[in-house]
């Protein structure tokens, strides 16, 4: 929790729960994986956090954007991003979708499929795309790896097959995954994928750029490598494999640039021993999976949370959210211990929550009203 982000807890007093940013936060993120990778071009994953301040203040930083959605891609352009520091990153885009973002001047789109790449052909003429290898995702905590991606030898055909189709085979991407704890990911990955890059190369295909994804990771519980070691795996990989030509390098960081930026802050609802015999109280607060951590899932993303009684005795805890579907439970197995002070009514801290919380709320579920943001 940033000094800024304290003061207005203790001065306003939100009702909860409720999300709170603070935007220099975002901007100092934003110069920390500069620094650490001066030779890529940042495009910010906008799902991460989409609000209007956060596009805004990258906007300012030169900044580009990694969108999901034709709505995404709108809001960076309200935001005063231009369309040529767009890229329409998802691979699974309706016609209509890609009609709208070519139209407003977007020329850079991904795909993974023969179907979507017959897609853009038609309705997005000329336009650069880029192609997403299927990688490994060990050492992320929310893999990225079933749902997209394709095969070497399928992106080997799809990329010979873009050029012939009139459009622009600009390079290749890969996803390590979310939360990426280890630097080995993005080495082995870059390895796999610069194979082909070469050998298209020699195949005569223009290739420029490789798309790194992102993945770059926030500290929750637990320590995570600096940016500074991603950002030396991931340089001395691509020297290694290209030497000093090295093509274009894109990222699409979200995580790593809100994610420390935002707090949650929730209500004790209830805490309750449910059986005598067992020293685990349940802890219910007024934020659960449907009003944001839908991250919890799996217990995958475990947030650091803080209380007014830090420092004091502890005992173990199961943590849960407040509507009425048994699937709202954040915690049982990740050994979880809070304090024996805490009960109803106290207000409570979950660090780290600027990225993939906001967006993941649920509209009214329960009857429960969206998470309330406040941008500082």
């Amino acid at each position: 929790m940033t000094p800024k982000i304290a003061r207005f807890l203790s001065q306003h007093q939100p009702a909860t729960p409720c999300m709170v940013m603070d935007i220099d936060r975002v901007e100092d993120n934003f110069r920390a994986l500069c620094k650490a990778l001066p030779l890529a071009r940042i495009y910010y994953a906008v799902k991460a956090n989409p609000a209007h301040q956060v596009l805004e203040r990258l906007v300012s930083l030169s900044s580009h954007f990694d969108a999901a959605s034709i709505e995404e891609v709108e809001a960076c352009l309200d935001a005063g991003a231009r369309p040529a520091a767009i890229s329409f990153g998802n691979t699974i885009k309706k016609v209509s979708a890609i009609k709208r973002a070519h139209d407003a001047g977007v020329t850079m789109f991904a795909f993974d499929s023969r179907e979507e790449l017959t897609k853009l052909a038609s309705h997005a003429p000329g336009a650069r795309v880029y192609c997403r290898i299927l990688v490994e995702n060990e050492g992320a905590e929310w893999p990225l790896s079933r749902k997209f991606g394709t095969t070497i030898e399928s992106a080997r055909e799809l990329m010979l097959e873009a050029g012939e189709l009139g459009l622009d085979p600009y390079g290749l991407s890969f996803h390590v995954g979310s939360q990426q704890t280890t630097t080995n990911a993005y080495e082995v990955a870059i390895g796999k994928v610069a194979m082909l890059f070469t050998d298209l190369t020699e195949a005569g295909v223009n290739l420029r750029m490789m798309n790194l994804g992102g993945g770059f990771p926030t500290r929750y519980r637990d320590d995570v490598p600096e940016i500074d070691r991603f950002g030396d795996a991931i340089m001395t990989a691509m020297t290694e494999h290209f030497g000093n030509n090295l093509p274009d390098m894109v990222i699409e960081p979200g995580r790593y640039v809100v994610g420390d930026a935002g707090v949650v802050q929730a209500e004790v609802v209830l805490v309750s021993q449910r059986d005598k015999n067992s020293p685990v109280r349940w802890v219910y607060l007024d934020i659960g999976r449907f009003g944001g951590l839908a991250e919890t899932e799996g217990e995958s993303i475990k947030y650091r949370i803080t209380t007014p009684y830090d420092g004091t005795a502890t005992g173990p805890v199961a943590i849960a959210g407040p509507t009425c579907d048994g699937a709202d439970i954040m915690y049982e197995k990740s050994n979880y211990r809070l304090p024996l002070a805490l009960t109803s009514g106290d207000r409570v801290e979950l660090q780290a929550t600027g990225a993939y919380v906001t967006t993941y709320c649920s509209t009214k579920f329960n009857g429960f009203a969206p998470l309330a943001e406040y941008y500082l």
